[in-house]
Order: C-alpha cells, then sequence, then structure tokens
C-alpha cells in the first residue's frame, strides 16, 4: 500500500503532463514492460519450481498413506527441503528475487529513471532480500553441503 501511494503520487504529481514530456517516451514504456514482465513471468515460474517440490511431496505422502492403509495427515505435509534444479535454480538459489528484481527495474524504467519511488522500491527489495539470500545459502550449504550447492551463488548469477 505503501509502495503504490508513493509512486502514485509521483507519478500524478511529477510524472509526464505536457506533450513534451510524453515524446519520445513510448518506447521507453515499451522496454520497461518487456522488462517488468520478463522478470514477472520469471519470478512466477520460479516460484511455482518451489512449490512443485510441497505438491510432489504431498503426492508421495498421500500415496504411502493409501498404500499404509491409513489416511494420513489430510491437508498437511511434512516439510521436504530440496535444492531445485530447473531454470536459473541452476545457477543461484534465490532466482525469485532476482527475477522480481527485474520485475521492479522494468516498472522503474516505465515511470522514467526520475520516478523515485520505483528506484527507491527496487533498492529497498535489494538491500533487504541480498542479507536474506546470503543467509539462507549458507543454510543451504550446512543442510546439504557444498559439494551438492556447487557453484551457485544466492542470487545474482556470477557475482552474489
Amino acid at each position: 500500500v505503501i509502495n503504490g501511494t508513493c509512486i502514485g503520487g509521483h507519478l500524478a504529481g511529477y510524472g509526464a503532463s505536457t506533450q513534451e514530456d510524453w515524446t519520445g517516451a513510448t518506447i521507453r514504456i515499451q522496454v520497461g514492460l518487456l522488462i517488468f514482465l520478463a522478470g514477472f513471468i520469471g519470478n512466477m515460474w520460479h516460484d511455482d519450481e518451489l512449490r512443485e517440490i510441497r505438491r510432489v511431496a504431498a503426492r508421495k505422502q498421500k500415496q504411502k498413506a493409501k498404500v499404509q492403509g491409513g489416511k494420513g495427515k489430510e491437508g498437511k505435509v511434512d516439510k521436504v527441503y530440496e535444492v531445485p534444479e530447473n531454470g536459473l535454480f541452476r545457477l543461484v538459489l534465490y532466482p525469485h528475487f532476482f527475477c522480481e528484481w527485474i520485475e521492479w527495474c522494468g516498472f522503474w524504467v516505465i515511470g522514467g529513471w526520475g520516478c523515485v519511488p520505483a528506484r527507491n522500491f527496487v533498492i529497498n527489495e535489494m538491500t533487504t532480500m541480498i542479507p536474506r539470500a546470503l543467509s539462507g545459502k549458507r543454510w543451504y550449504i550446512q543442510r546439504f553441503g557444498k559439494e551438492k550447492i556447487g557453484s551457485r551463488r544466492a542470487v545474482i548469477p556470477g557475482l552474489i
């Protein structure tokens, strides 16, 4: 809500309001929209990959309970932790974070480089998510070992 209010207020108060302001904006908006959509699709796809791990575990647990003659835990799935292997998970452990940043950078491009709230949102996301990703990488190494994690980075392919 706060992010939407800040961005909306900025665009309403400082956004393009004259014909001159809109000159050349079409390309910027189209490029920004493509970047946003690429990040959005990547974010959703990688989130779904994580959910698929739980769905597979739920099917296995349900099948196991059926074979054993019990009903099992209705609707509950024992926590299952795996290292995802598809998409950008081959390169980083938190590609959904990375794709979200791409998504919001696209929005920043749409709003224009002067859209301070969009820029601040990207920066705030990165500064809060990078420590979480680094901590998560340490957890993955502790849980699965350095060999299993290999050369995967935490969140930005080839960097962090």
